[in-house]
């Protein structure tokens, strides 16, 4: 059973012993004690040992033909969202896990698939461990998401978007991020407006659909929700894309 987040006495802070949870964090550490040196093994499948941290940027440049094992884990707050820890060596790092978070319960064949939100360090950064600031966007992700919200409001699969346009009936409509809805009347924080598109006699014109270039996948209230129309959208789009790398890399 995983463990559940906790609050301690620095305000903002959430404490987690090794998981990592985004759904109502604004700042979290890994708790690990690492020994002062670490024994040398001979055998590629050494015994597991806690890796302190990731010592060089992320990079998103493959390496062809590399070898990666993974784990995987749902967040218990959010069923949807999956965590899978790619051991080194990656195309991320050569010696740091790394967690890549996902919206597919099957973990991918590449850290680097286009099916992943983003990365985070699995190892704390010194005395602070990692935090929110540490998260990584997959630029390729943000490519699919459009693409696949765009396609959902083209077939006015989602209620949320289609009662929205009722309402507006004449003008622009913003697309918001769930996790973080403004009140009736109010427009959004620009980290969660997706995108912005014309609405004319209360009906969505996709073809108008504008990404807003200052949202952010992961903020202090989480990483990205969607209302049941787009996710269902946006997970067969993801869906699609990790079929068509894995007949390429199989």
């Amino acid at each position: 059973m995983l463990p559940s987040i906790s609050r301690r006495a620095c305000p903002g802070r959430l404490i987690i012993p090794r998981t990592i949870h985004f759904s109502v964090i604004r700042t979290f550490i890994i708790c690990s004690k690492f020994p002062r040196h670490y024994p040398s093994y001979p055998h590629p499948r050494a015994p597991h040992i806690p890796i302190p941290r990731i010592k060089r940027p992320f990079t998103t440049a493959a390496r062809p033909h590399e070898t990666q094992r993974t784990e995987s884990f749902p967040d218990p707050d959010r069923p949807d969202l999956f965590y899978h820890l790619f051991h080194p060596p990656t195309a991320l790092s050569s010696s740091a896990p790394v967690y890549a978070l996902s919206f597919l319960q099957d973990a991918p064949r590449n850290v680097t698939s286009k099916t992943i939100l983003g990365w985070l360090p699995a190892a704390g950064q010194g005395a602070d461990g990692a935090g929110l600031n540490d998260f990584k966007e997959n630029p390729a992700f943000r490519v699919l998401l459009h693409e696949a919200l765009q396609s959902a409001l083209k077939d006015n699969v989602d209620e949320v978007q289609r009662n929205g346009a009722i309402q507006t009936q004449q003008g622009w409509m913003h697309i918001n991020d769930e996790r973080n809805v403004p009140a009736l009347g109010r427009i959004g924080d620009p980290d969660d407006i997706l995108a912005s598109v014309r609405v004319e006699e209360g009906k969505i014109l996709a073809e108008t659909y504008q990404p807003m270039p200052s949202y952010r996948l992961c903020t202090a209230d989480g990483i990205l929700q969607l209302s049941e129309g787009l996710a269902r959208r946006l997970k067969e789009r993801l869906a699609e894309e990790a079929r068509i790398e894995n007949k390429h890399t199989g």
